[in-house]
């Protein structure tokens, strides 16, 4: 690579954790300047150059050929000492899209698109099209693959079960800090960004940054000897907290007891959504949803989360109090922001206006207006039908139970998994633990039409980021149903305050 774009050793202070052994497996991890595609987007009508370093594998020790893998794409500009909106080869920020839909394995992203469907496979939108605005906004894009529950070695066996995604994308980190000196692109200002169990997975990199939990699972996979924290996480509608998950569902949708199941694929499914099938709870799902429900509080009061004004964020054993009413004043703003937009919202009787602002709106018609989509229990599935239930399968079983309560009451006679290892997919068992490195800024949005899970996930876990101290935006978008990268301007714009500070 050019001298010009190489970085002192004084820019990076890398703290080294694990050791790849030999110095083959190190020469494996070294970024090659010299072998890329000269490729060209176009953005707005405009055409930018850029080199693309595809198919790179980010270990040593690859499981997964297809999956391990990372496609970076630089801007030509910052090979002819060039600078693109403000940011110069050694300033620009490295945003780090992964593909990830329904927790299944997901190839790196691309800057072109090649006809084959939206992005890559990642749920919600055109991750292709989101690289390429990307670059045009002076980042460099580096996109990860990673394996998934459905993964399988030559022999049968499961190599993608949790925890291996995120150890995938911590590996992807440390590729980058391994290599910041030798390419351009500032990695001590990584940028993530993922769309539903990708959301979460993005979440879950920027709260468990260098914890020695991963540590053998990095070192297995012959990861670099770099740090893997990242500056910070945006997360569209994260599927995460999944052994709560099925309680904040059910403190939600409990009385809603028609549903509208999406007909296989979508984000849940990592293909095309299908048409939904309308139907209703059994009796005995009903009488799950209630149980559920019950639990909730419990967890939530556990928590002890304080609000704005410093009180205990808490539910009373009928699922109400001030927490409810948190959850509720960001729906309350989500509509403010429509209505000031310009959005009609008169027709719905149930929010209350006077003087064009909403002074109130019914909480349990919003939850009806919005329709249950998921059968309780909506995640750790009684009969192990669920995505998630794969997730958490091991190299021989397919699907395991993740929560206690679907154990004892499987229908199945599923088994339970190693709970260490839901507690590695739970960002949430990571905030405030020693040890660990947390994202300094996040911005989360779940949009108030969104019903893949619980709008509490979601305000739960940036409360408790504002609470230990870290830059939150949280927002609901109105009317959103579980999509990403809808709002890439402000996803960019936000971006860019905190990189040019």
């Amino acid at each position: 690579m050019d001298q010009l774009f190489k970085k002192s050793f004084g820019m990076v202070a890398v703290s080294c954790i694990i050791s790849c052994g030999t110095a083959q497996q190190k020469s494996k991890l070294e970024f090659n300047s010299n072998v890329f595609e000269k490729q060209e987007v176009t953005v707005n009508g405009a055409v930018l150059k850029i080199r693309a370093y595809e198919n790179i594998s980010y270990v040593a020790d690859p499981v997964d050929t297809v999956y391990q893998k990372i496609n970076v794409y630089i801007p030509e500009a910052y090979f002819e000492g060039e600078d693109i909106n403000g940011y110069t080869a050694e300033t620009a920020p490295i945003f780090f899209p992964n593909q990830v839909g329904g927790y299944m394995p997901a190839k790196p992203g691309t800057a072109i698109n090649d006809g084959k469907g939206p992005g890559g496979g990642g749920p919600g939108g055109n991750r292709q099209t989101t690289i390429a605005l990307a670059l045009a906004q002076g980042y460099v894009v580096a996109s990860p693959g990673a394996r998934g529950r459905t993964t399988q070695n030559e022999q049968g066996s499961y190599t993608g079960k949790a925890p291996a995604a995120i150890v995938d994308l911590k590996a992807a980190v440390r590729y980058l800090k391994y290599n910041d000196r030798s390419m351009p692109g500032d990695a001590s200002r990584i940028i993530s960004n993922g769309t539903s169990a990708g959301g979460a997975l993005s979440s879950l990199i920027g709260a468990t940054g260098n914890n020695k939990d991963y540590e053998p699972y990095l070192l297995e996979i012959g990861a670099a000897d770099a740090t893997d924290d990242i500056f910070a996480v945006s997360a569209y509608c994260p599927i995460t907290n999944l052994d709560h998950a099925d309680m904040a569902y059910e403190w939600q949708f409990n009385g809603v007891n028609n549903y509208a199941k999406r007909g296989g694929g979508g984000p849940a499914g990592g293909g095309m959504p299908q048409q939904a099938t309308v139907a209703s709870l059994t009796d005995d799902q009903i009488r799950v949803s209630g149980q559920l429900k019950a639990m909730f509080p419990e967890y939530v009061n556990g928590l002890e989360l304080k609000g704005k004004d410093g009180k205990l964020l808490q539910l009373d054993e009928s699922g109400n109090g001030n927490f409810r009413d948190l959850v509720k004043s960001y729906v309350i703003a989500s509509a403010q922001k429509a209505m000031d937009a310009g959005t009609d919202l008169s027709g719905l009787s149930w929010i209350k206006t006077g003087n064009g602002k909403i002074t109130d709106l019914d909480f349990d018609a919003y939850v009806r207006y919005m329709e249950r989509m998921k059968t309780p229990p909506a995640f750790d599935a009684l009969d192990l039908s669920s995505a998630e239930n794969q997730l958490f399968g091991d190299g021989a079983t397919d699907k395991k139970h993740f929560t206690a309560f679907s154990q004892q009451n499987t229908l199945a006679n599923g088994v339970l998994t190693d709970m260490q290892i839901v507690d590695r997919m739970n960002p949430m068992d990571y905030i405030g633990k020693a040890g660990t490195t947390i994202s300094q800024h996040w911005r989360i949005r779940h949009g108030t039409k969104d019903k893949d899970t619980g709008l509490a996930i979601s305000v739960m876990l940036a409360t408790l980021l504002e609470n230990k101290g870290y830059d939150v935006s949280l927002e609901l978008p109105w009317d959103k149903p579980h999509s990403g990268d809808y709002d890439l301007n402000e996803l960019f714009e936000w971006i860019d305050t905190l990189c040019k500070k």
